[in-house]
């Protein structure tokens, strides 16, 4: 039932602050990783875990959120994902050993699964169908804002304090977001008793567990050169064909299929992995460049970031109001797709002199067109959805983001480790003494240690040194501008697949309902 005046708005800040407690969650730790390793004495690929097991658990989740809200009543369940997510926060700030962290932050992923598809959907039952656009981009602000400034709430927080109050800070947020919820959220009527289906439930952990650990482990597994990568894949394509099939076939589905037969939501399945691929994959590789080339630490990266989250914040409302004035949703999310191509083509130029204000206007740009993609994508996915449906639409939506999200940094990893070997190689070629550069390069260098008091022989060994520390920024910054590239050109050659979906006035569609 639609809201009005300040009920209205009340209820929409409160599904705001949960969406953004998960969504922040998801970056957050990620800068405080050498800090938390040091302090637990682990190794970096069992630390790793943290971030592995709340991905894995979020994105279980995901999927099944509409009808847990549906079993328990979408108050109740949006309530204690809440509660449980603050809980798990404390707990894994008070952890004192690994297994103890990345049980607490498995737990957390699982409250954190129930926040953004049931707060979503709460957002979308809330505003009037013909303001579903401001409503979505009301929702936007934390699911493309809250990993963007993750980091920067991460890195001020480990530089100023200790790791453990990057989840100490979701404490005071998710007490006021539980209260709010309790008083304001309207309760939905519970569905009437029905089985269960635990094989269902027990095909969605297998298959989507298997491939979220296989895109977060795979990389630094070498793929399929590990035992337990080549298992998980096996599983993760046996369990999808197993629980699509089981789905189809149940009267009592844990996700309900049916819903794709509305071409704008399947279509809008592809769409939303594409999102989620630009979105956390240009997160992922922008703080590893600036960090491991640029010399910023991990404040300095966050405080790049956080004036293109600005720009998406100021544009979401007025996407809104164009979606709702009955633009083409396809014709925004065109123009966003481009100038993330701009962004990431300008950062492809970039070379290892590159300072802040080279990469502000491509930051903004790429604010510009997360707005631009998220409001529309979503509107577009979601609009021929009503009731029930709505629920597990969002699941689904939510999920396939998350998982395109890790396709892609999965992705951009293997890329930036392939294209490293063969920019070394290309460059290696020119290390010679026939190659007048490098002959007076050596020369150069070997000339500047003898003139600190070097030997010959230290010095030549000095200057060689000093070159093989070119090649290698070298190779790792060319290597880093193909991510750049490569990712640009994924989001271009995607625009094709927004006029599959049907051309519809936010209006009619308002009105179909």
């Amino acid at each position: 039932m639609a809201e009005t005046g300040f009920k209205k708005w009340i209820i929409t800040i409160t599904v705001i602050m949960a969406s953004l407690l998960e969504l922040i969650d998801t970056t957050i730790v990620n800068v405080a990783i050498p800090h938390i390793q040091g302090n637990l004495g682990a190794t970096l690929e069992d630390i790793a875990w943290v971030v592995t097991g709340y991905a894995v658990a979020n994105v279980i989740i995901l999927p099944m959120s509409g009808w847990l809200g549906g079993r328990f009543g979408r108050k109740q369940y949006f309530l204690a994902s809440i509660i449980v997510f603050t809980i798990a926060s404390f707990l894994c700030g008070n952890a004192t050993t690994l297994d103890e962290l990345v049980a607490f932050r498995i737990l957390q992923g699982i409250a954190g699964g129930g926040l953004i598809s049931t707060g979503q959907t709460i957002l979308i039952e809330t505003w009037p169908r013909e303001q579903i656009g401001t409503a979505t981009a009301l929702f936007g602000l934390g699911a493309v804002v809250g990993p963007t400034v993750g980091p920067t709430i991460g890195g001020w927080i480990t530089e100023n304090y200790s790791w453990p109050w990057i989840f100490y800070v979701n404490l005071p947020v998710g007490a006021l977001a539980a209260f709010l919820a309790y008083t304001f959220i309207n309760e939905t009527p519970k569905q009437e008793k029905k089985p269960i289906d635990w094989w269902g439930i027990g095909l969605l952990a297998v298959a989507v567990g298997s491939l979220q650990t296989i895109l977060e482990k795979g990389e630094s597994e070498d793929w399929f050169a590990t035992t337990y990568i080549i298992i998980l894949t096996v599983t993760a394509v046996l369990g999808t064909i197993l629980f699509i099939w089981r789905e189809m076939s149940t009267d009592h589905p844990i996700v309900n299929f049916a819903i794709m037969r509305h071409r704008s939501f399947s279509v809008g399945m592809f769409t939303s992995f594409i999102l989620g691929f630009g979105l956390y994959g240009s997160v992922f590789v922008f703080p590893v460049f600036c960090q491991n080339l640029l010399g910023f630490n991990a404040q300095q990266t966050g405080q790049l970031l956080f004036p293109g989250g600005l720009c998406t914040i100021f544009m979401m409302p007025f996407i809104g109001k164009m979606l709702n004035k009955g633009i083409p949703a396809q014709f925004m999310a065109t123009v966003g797709m481009f100038l993330f191509f701009v962004f990431t083509w300008m950062l492809s130029n970039s070379t290892l002199v590159t300072g802040e204000s080279d990469v502000l206007v491509p930051l903004l740009i790429r604010g510009v067109g997360m707005a631009l993609l998220f409001v529309p994508l979503t509107t577009l996915a979601m609009a021929d959805l009503k009731g029930a449906e709505i629920g597990q639409g969002s699941g689904l939506n939510n999920m396939m983001r998350q998982l395109g999200g890790s396709f892609g940094i999965a992705a951009l990893t293997t890329i930036i480790h392939i294209r490293a070997g063969f920019h070394r190689s290309t460059l290696i070629e020119h290390v010679n003494p026939y190659n007048p550069a490098f002959t007076e390069r050596l020369n150069f260098y070997t000339h500047g240690f003898m003139a600190r008091g070097k030997s010959l022989l230290d010095a030549t060994h000095m200057a060689y040194a000093a070159i093989e520390g070119n090649v290698i920024r070298q190779t790792m910054l060319l290597s880093y501008d193909d991510a750049y590239w490569i990712s640009g050109l994924v989001m271009l050659f995607s625009i094709p697949l927004l006029y599959l979906q049907p051309f519809k006035k936010l209006k009619a569609v308002t009105d179909s309902h």
